[in-house]
């Protein structure tokens, strides 16, 4: 099973300050993991996510340069990564598939022939460099399309020309790589049949991997995330990967840490507000028990085709200047903000650094 984790912001956090400790000791992030069973490292990508005067979007400032910085590590760990192309030159989900900057008078001709271009010119630089991923996303939480206008999930055959171009754009590269198309909502059966029956109808390329989110704190009981992927297995048979998953360990404030003015901070995303139907509870033993469910219920999935998860940012500590976004990436999404961070309480390490005890149960459940 793969056991694993998105640690993009590492190289940001580590640069300003972040420290990683384990009983107590400081050691290397990736060796701690590594130490927990890890065996799997999940790293986005965006194309250009600095404004026009130069100033960094934040959030990990994930261009190629500081994926191949994190990628070298990796691979000197003798773990493997996921290469998580999100097409944009900053975050996509299902709220927004901003086109990148320099694509942005590109039509739907012009979109298809450049995403491939891109993907096969990205994998190809990362071969030069050793450093080759070992899974590819082609986009990051599709489930509304990539690339929009022109990508919305509305024009599902111009999506699916999208995604098939970086497919190919994988394939040109290495045609070994697993390749995995992913959606957000992974308890939402009807959501999965009608996006994934369409992409056949209109001619999607082949893939291996179905990707999921899960977060129990917006997407309910676990039951409704194993049910999906049973269903699933049942109607596509595909290896399915929980690609984003995580549990808050407290609803302790982190401001402090942040150094920021209460105006200057958007708060944790998981608040008291929106915890209170959670199976298990806010509090690193709560943590601990959701991951030994969540653990135990992937390996039940139909046939076995539960293979994996990535924690989402277990290691995003709440350090000064690396938030969810900056004032120059605000404004290329059109957002009203703040910034701040949004994500420290629900890691795997506390606010210092400190690794918490979820971390012995994925140890436990990769050892089997």
């Amino acid at each position: 099973m793969i056991h694993g984790m998105d640690i993009s912001s590492m190289d940001e956090v580590v640069r300003l300050g972040g420290r990683f400790y384990d009983k107590g000791e400081e050691k290397d992030l990736i060796q701690i993991l590594k130490s927990y069973g890890v065996n799997y490292v999940r790293l986005r990508l965006w194309m250009n996510p600095y404004g026009v005067n130069g100033k960094a979007y934040g959030a990990g400032c994930n261009d190629l340069d500081a994926t191949v910085r994190m990628a070298e590590k990796v691979k000197a760990a003798g773990m493997k990564y996921l290469l998580d192309f999100h097409y944009s030159d900053f975050w996509t989900d299902p709220g927004k598939q901003i086109k990148p900057k320099a694509w942005k008078e590109y039509g739907e001709e012009e979109l298809e022939a450049a995403l491939y271009e891109y993907t096969k010119d990205t994998l190809f630089f990362l071969k030069e460099k050793n450093c080759l991923p070992d899974m590819v996303q082609v986009g990051n939480e599709i489930t509304n399309g990539m690339l929009w206008p022109e990508g919305h999930c509305r024009k599902f055959e111009r999506l699916t020309r999208f995604i098939n171009a970086g497919i190919r754009g994988v394939r040109k590269a290495d045609k070994t790589i697993p390749v995995m198309l992913h959606l957000d909502q992974g308890n939402r059966q009807e959501l999965y049949r009608e996006w994934f029956d369409n992409y056949q109808k209109y001619g999607g390329e082949d893939f291996e991997i179905i990707g999921l989110s899960y977060y129990p704190v917006w997407n309910g009981g676990l039951k409704g995330l194993t049910d999906n992927m049973n269903v699933l297995a049942d109607r596509y048979g595909k290896e399915m990967i929980v690609a984003e998953v995580s549990q808050p360990f407290t609803m302790e404030d982190y401001g402090s840490y942040e150094g920021l003015a209460p105006e200057e901070r958007k708060g944790y995303a998981a608040k008291p507000e929106n915890t209170g139907a959670l199976e298990y509870p806010a509090t690193a033993e709560g943590q601990c028990a959701f991951m030994e469910r969540f653990l135990e219920e992937l390996g039940k999935v139909k046939g076995g085709l539960g293979s994996g998860y990535f924690y989402w940012e277990p290691a995003w500590l709440p350090v000064k200047g690396s938030g969810w976004a900056t004032k120059e990436s605000l404004r290329y999404m059109d957002d009203p903000g703040p910034c701040g961070n949004e994500w420290a309480n629900q890691g795997l390490f506390d606010y210092k650094g400190n690794a918490l005890p979820a971390l012995e149960v994925i140890r436990r459940f990769a050892a089997m």
